[in-house]
Parts: structure tokens; C-alpha cells; sequence
């Protein structure tokens, strides 16, 4: 089932409409009905009862997202919020490491103490505590001098920042922001690679999937890094997403484009 983008963001936000001054487009985009004047929606092209929301010069007019450009869109909005929630869980996480940072030594009291507590259980199921690579990992951060956990923290909060600056920039269609989530998430690239060279697991596998697919998506479609044309195909194909533009086109001359 192929979705209609433009008729199911104006479901959601409402139509678009506008009265340019120039008489050749006020004439394609209103209509007298038995009910009123209604304009044409310069999102999904329907009529629509009552007062243009905007008027002026065709060229002054908004560029009204449509199409291909609104499912894009949609998509940076859904990295966007996967960039946010990815950014809070890891505040989260460094905020664990500070606290843990300056409780250290009733941490490893209080995980030896439930460790001899749930040894005979484990022992029951043959798995042996002593040797579990789980244990030996927690114990390990026991030894952790404060700078070292303290540097961690604040690695983990400037990696965070940069996962909420993402989202944000790529929720509000910001070009900055494609660029930032192109080089930062090809960056980890080779140290989710590396991970799984370590160990295989299927949540590394989809991440470092779902980040391949994000870096080539977002480089291809928005023409980063001069791809498909850059940055002035990149504007021309979003000038030519506004309705009015392309009502404008049809009603200019071919030897007026030439001149």
C-alpha cells in the first residue's frame, strides 16, 4: 500500500493555502463553490473552504514540504528520536558511573555480600560464580581509580551531548545536523565492528546495521559531501517540492527560463 504523504501530513497539521499576486496563479489555485471561495492546498493539491493563510508575490511564497521530500522527513524524525532516547539512556549511564565513582567501596561490600548469598543457588545450576566472565568484569571495575571512572563519566556525557544535538538538529530538518549524524555515527563505525569481532551478539548486529543504513541514507538523500550534485541539487529539488513553484513553472514561458 503506497502512502500518501501529502494528504496524511495535512490530516495531521491542516492544509496550506495561499494567494500569490500574480492573476494567472490566483486563477489556478482558487475555485468559487456553492459554499464559498476555496483554495488549493499547496501540500497535497485539495481545495479548501475559506481565507488563504498567506498572501504576496509567488516568489515569496512558503516551501511547503510535499512528496518524497515529506517522506524524508519522516524518516530524519524517526533517527531523531532514536539519536534522543540513545542520548538519555547514556546520560543515565554516566550518571551511574559517577555515583558509582564516589560509592565504590559499598558497592563491592554490598555485591560480595549477596555474591556468597547467591553462590549455592548458582552452584545448584552448575554455573560457577568464581569464573563467570560477568563477575570477573564487575569486579574489575572495582579496582578503577575515581579519575579514571570520573573520565568515564564525562566521556559518556560528552557522547551524549553530541546524541541530543543530533536528534534535535535532524528533528527540525536542519542540514548542520545530517552532516554531524553522518560523521559521528561513521565514526563509531569501526569500534562496533571491532565489538563484534569480540563477541557476536544480535543487538550489535542490528545496531551496526541500522547505522550503516542511517550513514548511507542520510549522505545519499540529502547529497552530502557533494553526492548526486550537493548542496545546489540538494535546493533544487526542495524548490521544486512547493506546489506554487511548479504552478509557477507551468505558467512561464519556456524562452522565459532561457532568458
Amino acid at each position: 500500500m503506497k502512502i500518501d504523504w501529502n494528504r496524511r501530513t495535512c490530516a495531521r497539521r491542516g492544509h496550506i493555502t495561499y494567494l500569490p499576486d500574480e492573476e494567472h496563479l490566483r486563477a489556478k489555485l482558487h475555485a468559487g463553490t456553492a459554499l464559498g471561495t476555496a483554495w488549493r492546498c499547496l501540500r497535497c493539491g485539495d481545495f479548501v473552504l475559506g481565507e488563504p493563510h498567506g498572501s504576496g508575490p509567488a516568489a515569496e511564497a512558503p516551501l511547503v514540504p510535499r512528496g518524497k521530500v515529506l517522506r524524508d522527513l519522516f524518516l530524519l524524525r524517526f533517527l531523531a528520536v532514536e539519536r534522543a532516547v540513545r542520548g538519555v539512556f547514556i546520560v543515565l549511564a554516566a550518571i551511574a558511573v559517577w555515583q558509582f565513582s564516589n560509592s565504590q567501596d559499598a558497592v563491592r561490600q554490598f555485591f560480595d555480600k549477596n555474591l556468597d548469598v547467591v553462590r549455592p543457588v548458582a552452584a545448584h545450576f552448575h554455573y560457577d560464580l568464581d569464573h563467570s566472565p560477568v563477575v570477573d568484569t564487575i569486579r574489575k571495575t572495582f579496582g578503577y581509580q575515581h579519575s579514571t571512572l570520573m573520565l568515564v563519566a564525562g566521556a559518556l556525557l560528552l557522547y551524549a551531548l553530541v546524541e541530543i544535538v543530533e536528534g534535535v538538529g535532524l528533528w527540525r530538518a536542519k542540514r548542520w545536523a545530517e552532516y554531524l549524524t553522518v560523521v559521528a555515527t561513521a565514526a563509531f563505525l569501526p569500534l562496533e565492528i571491532y565489538e563484534l569481532t569480540e563477541k557476536v551478539s544480535w543487538l550489535k548486529i542490528a545496531t551496526l546495521v541500522v547505522n550503516i543504513l542511517a550513514v548511507l541514507y542520510i549522505a545519499v538523500a540529502k547529497r552530502l559531501f557533494g553526492l548526486r550534485g550537493g548542496r545546489a541539487a540538494f535546493e533544487e529539488e526542495r524548490q521544486s517540492a512547493s506546489l506554487l513553484e511548479v504552478e509557477t513553472s507551468a505558467g512561464v514561458p519556456a524562452a522565459a527560463h532561457n532568458g
